[in-house]
């Protein structure tokens, strides 16, 4: 099969330029300023005309099909990645979960059973440690050897999650001689869970109160530690779902030593905020995440970490809970409700829309935010992330000018409310190519489930 993208502008991290782009099979062949001498000789023509050319999106955030709080995520690795298609997004970073007491193995021989057969768009794994023991710690490598090169540790949810700060610094170590990368839950949980037990004892028990219990500084405070532990164990550390500008002065703080520190943000602590736990009735609920949303002020702050690279991801830790089922669970008590939102189809839109077209960071950062920098972090680098000739086909052919407005009957997740429903943005994924595979092709979705490939991303070593 090949196939010409023609007459648009191609963008990436460091260029913008009209071109077209010849595909052969699932890689770029060439990319030039004028190929439709070719046009005959191809399979296809896409016309790009008055359209961005871009490489599809990389979120390396995401839970489907993950248990959590009694119940579980409701997008699977199915309904999650055909409405990742949809908004551009080719390319999934997951994460697999092992169970107390289980190996690393056991987790990810789970999670690629969930994706396996199912999944339209490539993926990849994070593993979630839940516990360090030394037989763990010995598995870690044979994890890399599987292209699981990245291991998600958490400072909050003692009890479930939560690791102590002895076990952290043994898993970064490890990290260190295997070439992984440590990503990172930066909330002190312990600090949380006294909050939380004394609103309740209160009898606060309205969706708010999440918030008002994971202030920012429990946020800052386990952000600078996690960075001391990694800069003491020598390995880089990923903060995941950075929300508050105090925390983000951590970061900045570290990436000014020069330390391999790193962060992503998301959509919704760009868009959103703790005015939204204040909608009447239960409606707070549907924005319970951790960290939960914080106030408006912040949101500037993290577009200026964006924007100088003090951010270097965005990504949406999707993990959706429908509200008339899910969400239920904590009608009664606010540490209850599942926590997570969706938005795994909404994020090249929004953040279009807010950062481009709003005059906040250029064409170009859009891309490396939400494309080319995961891949350089997570080792999918130059095979994803990018235009060039040998790099997989996984191109956006997005309009700029064309609006829509943010619906959740219109949208395409299994979920049964949007957190920005009403909002009209501009930017819109038209036609989507994964593998030089048309799957979306104006708007409409035309590939298949099962389709996705297992990606074996790439340690430090051998990059």
């Amino acid at each position: 099969m090949k196939t010409l993208i023609q007459g648009g502008t191609i963008v990436t991290a460091s260029d913008k330029y009209k071109g077209d782009v010849l595909i052969y099979g699932e890689t770029i062949h060439s990319v030039g300023s004028d190929l439709s001498a070719q046009a005959e000789k191809v399979d296809k023509v896409i016309d790009a005309t008055g359209k961005l050319v871009i490489p599809g999106g990389i979120d390396v955030h995401t839970h489907l099909d993950m248990p959590f709080g009694g119940t579980s995520s409701v997008d699977n690795f199915e309904t999650g990645t055909i409405a990742a298609a949809h908004g551009g997004t080719t390319t999934v970073v997951d994460f697999a979960i092992q169970q107390r007491d289980g190996t690393l193995r056991q987790a990810w021989e789970t999670w690629m059973g969930k994706a396996e057969g199912k999944a339209a768009i490539d993926y990849g794994f994070h593993m979630i440690m839940s516990e360090h023991t030394p037989e763990l710690e010995k598995e870690m490598g044979a994890l890399v050897d599987e292209g699981v090169t990245s291991f998600k540790l958490f400072m909050a949810y003692p009890g479930v999650f939560y690791m102590d700060d002895g076990g952290i610094f043994r898993c970064m170590q490890r990290s260190g001689e295997i070439g992984a990368t440590i990503c990172m839950h930066a909330e002190n949980g312990i600090v949380i869970d006294v909050l939380i037990e004394q609103a309740l004892r209160r009898g606060e028990i309205e969706p708010k109160y999440h918030a008002l219990t994971r202030p920012p500084r429990a946020e800052a405070e386990a952000t600078h530690r996690s960075i001391a532990l990694a800069e003491m164990a020598g390995v880089p550390v990923y903060i995941v779902h950075l929300s508050a500008a105090e925390a983000l002065e951590q970061v900045t703080a570290a990436r000014t030593r020069g330390l391999s520190a790193y962060a992503e943000t998301c959509p919704q602590y760009l868009f959103l905020s703790y005015d939204n736990y204040e909608e009447p009735g239960f409606e707070g609920a549907k924005y319970v995440m951790s960290p939960p949303l914080r106030d408006k002020a912040n949101q500037k702050e993290l577009w200026r970490g964006l924007k100088r690279n003090d951010l270097q991801a965005v990504s949406t830790d999707h993990c959706p809970f429908c509200f008339n089922e899910g969400k239920q669970l904590g009608k009664d008590d606010f540490s209850k409700i599942p926590n997570g939102a969706p938005g795994i189809e909404t994020r090249m839109s929004l953040t279009y829309d807010g950062g481009v077209a709003a005059g906040r960071i250029s064409v170009n950062r859009w891309v490396e935010l939400t494309s080319t920098s995961p891949a350089k972090i997570f080792g999918l680098f130059p095979r994803k992330g990018t235009i060039a000739p040998g790099s997989d086909a996984d191109i956006v052919v997005f309009d700029p000018e064309a609006e829509t407005v943010l619906r959740a009957k219109s949208l395409h997740m299994n979920v049964d409310y949007n957190p920005y429903e009403g909002r009209r943005v501009k930017g819109v994924s038209e036609t989507v190519l994964s593998r030089g595979e048309v799957i979306v092709e104006k708007q409409s979705f035309s590939g298949k489930a099962g389709r996705g490939q297992y990606l074996r991303r790439k340690s430090r070593f051998e990059e």
